[in-house]
């Protein structure tokens, strides 16, 4: 059978990058649909599987020295489809773990992974835009928010089937492998960054520059400002994912067919908002669109929260959809401005947020109410705003 080719270098290496961001949309979105049946399978509490998702965050958090070796031994290229193959053989490990500490060490090892693969994808999609001169990022995060949609519909299909989770998992990992030779089509070497870092640096030994770029410098204060907006980002958008659903019901007094409407709100509207976004981008530039979404998603959800009802609810969760969106995309193309090192500790601050924040926001809502959880989470996003007024955004490009 002939592989479809696509001429365009531009459109290839897009396609071959989306690949990569729909699998760890995919990955993340599979084994979290299943928790319920982790939960059963393993016999666990509450508490123990608040601990279970606390550990993929733990390791995302504790992979910044690994990830920033990695990168400067492997490169982006090879460390993104390395991490991808591993992430879907380890879909595998969880169904089969046999007790509650395998999960765990399984769980921190995701999360190690999804750190190496978020910051080497990244790093993939900044290289697109810096070699074609064009807004590519924000397309490629909808391409993530489309993998944990394909995850979710293959959950509800596969339970339709069978209850097992191994058959499920098997499925699933099938489709990253397949993803994963998609991708291995049009990577990008890090040629850009390359030039730019070799530039002025022509007179010097070959073995001084090598040493020179595998030593790991401290991070500028810009780059800090970086790390906290992509904290606070990931914690709005990873907390409204899991648990828009259960303010509706508990909260906004919703049934449980409406429910789900909540996580439908959230997730639509970030999907169209990326599509959208790089057009946004190109017009208006990335530091205002971060400015101005972070706000709309903040004050929408601090609003919806003091109205209190169900359309109030899914209008702010609409607002923080879209306005929070984009958030992401900018701020990892504005780190990897700043060179490998900067992008890698932002994008691990990124994926500790993102896997987290959930957890965090639970134990909020434990200790007062899910009101002053999501009311945290409106704060979050306004804290991204503030900090978007100290970074240094990239010029405007087509």
């Amino acid at each position: 059978m002939r592989v479809l080719r696509v001429r365009d270098p531009f459109h290839r290496s897009q396609l071959a990058i989306a690949a990569l961001f729909c699998s760890l949309g995919f990955q993340y979105a599979t084994w979290a649909a299943r928790i319920p049946a982790i939960k059963s399978d393993l016999d666990l509490t509450a508490a123990e599987v608040g601990v279970l998702l606390m550990a993929a965050g733990i390791g995302a958090a504790v992979s910044f020295p690994l990830v920033a070796v990695l990168m400067r031994r492997l490169g982006s290229q090879r460390l993104a489809l390395l991490s991808a193959l591993c992430l879907a053989l380890l879909l595998l490990a969880l169904a089969a773990a046999p007790n509650y500490p395998v999960a765990l060490l399984v769980m921190c090892v995701d999360g190690v992974l999804v750190g190496c693969l978020n910051v080497a994808m990244n790093a993939q999609g900044a290289e697109l835009e810096s070699r074609y001169e064009r807004n590519a990022m924000a397309r490629l995060h909808a391409t993530f928010s489309g993998g944990s949609l394909l995850a979710a519909l293959l959950a509800s299909g596969m339970h339709t089937v069978t209850s097992s989770v191994a058959a499920h998992f098997a499925a699933a990992a099938l489709f990253l492998l397949l993803l994963v030779a998609l991708a291995r089509t049009g990577l990008l070497p890090e040629q850009a960054a390359a030039e730019k870092a070799g530039e002025g640096e022509t007179s010097e030994k070959p073995d001084k520059v090598a040493k020179k770029s595998a030593k790991w410098t401290r991070p500028s204060r810009v780059t800090l400002w970086m790390c906290v907006a992509m904290a606070f980002g990931t914690v709005t958008e990873g907390a409204m994912n899991d648990w828009s659903a259960l303010y509706l019901e508990d909260v906004a007094e919703a049934s449980a067919e409406l429910a789900p409407l909540g996580i439908a709100v959230v997730s639509g509207m970030m999907l169209i908002a990326r599509l959208f976004a790089d057009g946004w981008r190109s017009r208006w530039g990335d530091g205002r669109i971060v400015l101005t979404g972070s706000v709309l998603a903040g004050a929408g959800l601090a609003l919806a929260l003091l109205s209190g009802g169900l359309v109030p609810a899914l209008l702010g969760f609409a607002c923080v959809g879209l306005g929070i969106a984009a958030v992401t995309p900018c701020v990892y193309v504005a780190a990897a401005g700043q060179g490998s090192d900067s992008l890698t500790l932002v994008a691990a601050m990124g994926t500790t947020g993102l896997l987290a924040g959930p957890p965090l926001i639970g134990f909020i809502a434990n200790a007062s109410s899910l009101v002053w959880g999501l009311a945290a989470v409106a704060a979050s996003a306004l804290v991204v705003s503030a900090c978007s007024t100290r970074i240094s955004w990239p010029a405007t490009t087509g």
